[in-house]
């Protein structure tokens, strides 16, 4: 029988890379970002559809990160210490949760991609590794914007945009989530390429993400875009030409979707009369309560089921008895993590965001950093969309965000370090000054 041709690609690209990754750790760090992203084998229709290839790559990389004698250490600093405490939180969650059996297997998940975030601190730990990192996720989630974007552009946006399934990215919501984010790193990528022709790639990329956003159907992903392109504006060093791209292409897409689109918008006024909003709200409802009845260690993952509605909140309870998950990183932290639990997950992205801004700060007049203070400014950016998005949509645990925040506090330790460097070099000798009544070198001295 014929294997098929995608299934052998994606598998040769993944155990071809295994010999490299145990050489440098650091390209594992680039085949599991790959694989987590892209996700090439939920493309497949054979046997690696469900092949463990994060698992592979993530293990391979584990033992290259001990085998290898390249230097490696975690950069300490208020991002990567709240996030050692927010794991640990998680674990205390996890022994007082509701449902032990199913919130165990979640913790195992939450914690391998924390894992790997840490991990990427130690070795990606260079200018370019960093900027290798940005590219392979732009390049992984800008593959379903330019795929959506064309799609769009096919079906008249008559049907939504939606990633692959069983994935972080699978419904159309999570994708418009994850597009939303990876818009700055494309135009980080943008503002420093050289080469022409891949310019004008980034942008035709950028412009095709934006439309598969738009036609990913999602409200939610509606006003979060249009706060993160506010504060993209705010960020941008050439503010007139991208209100003049935002003014010019903007009607564009909103004018190539059909009247169901608006219709649907049109709802974001009329929530009341809403059955999904009025499901998150109820959702919302529920996590407060359970929290409150648990406040310090919450339900535990696993814990927005039918059982924990009847016991927590049976009054939000409809004839339909339908049971909606938490639709919103912050509820989902509240409901399964209690107040504590809420309260890390909000001081890490706050300290994220403080972290940014110092790199933007300190990278202003050192032109060698430039590239530092646009990447730390687009992660703010992607930051505010994760965070508008984020309240619509229950992604508190996706690996793009925690990524996000390794990215700053690696570009933190590289700041320091050239900081560094910068203050050890000797200051150049002084030129001897001629003294008074002395000959110079020009001639004969006098007296004054």
């Amino acid at each position: 029988m014929d294997l098929p041709l995608r299934d052998l690609l994606v598998t040769m690209a993944v155990f071809g890379s295994l010999p490299f990754i145990f050489l440098r750790p650091y390209i594992g760090i680039l085949m599991w970002s790959w694989i987590g992203y892209m996700n090439p084998h939920r493309l497949t229709w054979s046997f690696a559809y469900n092949f463990p290839f994060a698992q592979v790559i993530g293990l391979a990389t584990l033992a290259s990160l001990f085998l290898s004698r390249e230097p490696k250490r975690i950069p300490w600093n208020g991002v990567s210490v709240l996030l050692v405490a927010l794991s640990l939180w998680m674990v205390v969650t996890t022994l007082f949760a509701l449902y032990p059996g199913s919130a165990w297997d979640h913790l195992a998940r939450v914690l391998k991609i924390l894992l790997m975030a840490f991990v990427t601190m130690m070795v990606m730990n260079h200018p370019e590794r960093v900027k290798s990192l940005v590219w392979v996720i732009a390049i992984s989630l800008g593959f379903y914007g330019i795929k959506g974007g064309l799609f769009a552009l096919r079906t008249g946006g008559e049907h939504a945009v939606i990633g692959p399934a069983q994935t972080f990215i699978g419904g159309n919501t999570a994708l418009a989530l994850a597009m939303i984010m990876v818009l700055p790193l494309l135009r980080f990528l943008h503002l420093h390429t050289e080469r022409q022709w891949l310019r004008w790639g980034l942008v035709a990329a950028m412009v095709l993400t934006g439309l598969a956003i738009i036609a990913s159907y999602s409200r939610g992903a509606f006003l979060a875009a249009a706060c993160m392109l506010a504060f993209l504006w705010l960020k941008s060093r050439y503010k007139g030409a991208l209100a003049l791209a935002f003014l010019l292409l903007l009607p564009v897409g909103l004018g190539f979707m059909p009247q169901k689109y608006f219709d649907k918008m049109e709802t974001i006024l009329h929530y009341q009369q809403d059955d999904s909003a009025q499901g998150r709200l109820d959702a919302w409802t529920f996590a407060t309560k359970m929290a409150l009845a648990r406040p310090l260690v919450g339900g535990g993952f696993e814990s927005f089921v039918p059982q924990s509605y009847h016991r927590f909140a049976p009054d939000v309870i409809r004839e339909n008895e339908r049971y909606q998950d938490a639709h919103s990183i912050w509820f989902e932290m509240l409901g399964e993590h209690g107040f504590v639990g809420l309260g890390l997950f909000l001081a890490t992205g706050l300290v994220g965001w403080r972290t940014a801004t110092r790199v933007i700060q300190r990278t202003r007049e050192r032109p060698e950093l430039k590239w530092a203070g646009d990447l730390a400014a687009m992660v703010q950016v992607s930051l505010v969309g994760y965070a508008t998005a984020g309240t619509f949509l229950g992604l508190a645990y996706f690996d793009f965000y925690y990524h996000l925040l390794a990215i700053l506090v690696i570009l933190q330790d590289q700041v320091a370090q050239a900081e560094g460097k910068t203050t050890a070099q000797p200051a150049p000798a002084a030129t001897p000054q001629p003294q008074p009544g002395l000959a110079s070198s020009g001639g004969a001295g006098h007296a004054p």
